[in-house]
């Protein structure tokens, strides 16, 4: 077994997990309109979910305001369903040809709630990086328990997944802090 390898494949799950927590982070309200509010949203149309990004056409005009232009205009009703139905808490105005979101300031308690829902996407990021290491851990020990690897090889492989694990922490720890930062914002 070739620790390298591995070290590199979970070096690679581990950047996965850190660009996932920054796509939910920027997907969440800061009180100016941001095209990646809706843009992952799914909405079921031709009989499968898809995302808005794939069905229509997102502008932001100014800061406060969203415009969803859908290529196919029968799908308007089916998006403007999607926005009701997840969490944003935005209400869509449909004028037949577009459907147009007016996002209001946040107000105190909406801060507070977004920072707690920050803390907990932070903290799944964490967990999902224990496992990550506790995967390629056990994969390690296999290889050692089938005489692939020698003690030495498994303790500086160790050693060094422990580098990356906690290098992926504290940027998980950075990005939260700098959405929370931005969320409490005024």
């Amino acid at each position: 077994m070739d620790t390298s390898a591995l070290l590199k494949t979970t070096s690679e799950q581990l950047d996965k997990s850190v660009e996932h927590l920054q796509q939910e982070l920027s997907g969440l309200q800061i009180g100016r309109a941001s095209a990646s509010l809706v843009e992952g949203l799914q909405a079921e149309v031709y009989g499968s979910m898809q995302p808005v990004k794939n069905l229509a056409n997102v502008m932001i005009p100014d800061s406060k305001t969203i415009f969803i232009e859908p290529w196919d205009k029968s799908n308007l009703s089916k998006i403007e369903k999607a926005i009701r139905d997840s969490s944003l808490g935005l209400n869509p105005n449909n004028d037949g040809v577009r459907i147009i979101l007016n996002v209001p300031p946040l107000t105190e308690e909406r801060r507070r709630d977004l920072t707690k829902l920050v803390g907990s996407m932070e903290e799944n990021a964490r967990i999902v990086v224990r496992r990550i290491r506790e995967d390629a851990k056990n994969k390690a020990k296999q290889a050692k328990a089938a005489n692939e690897i020698g003690e030495d090889i498994l303790a500086v492989f160790e050693k060094q997944l422990q580098e990356k694990v906690d290098a992926t922490n504290k940027k998980i720890e950075e990005d939260a802090k700098k959405k929370e930062a931005e969320l409490m914002k005024v």
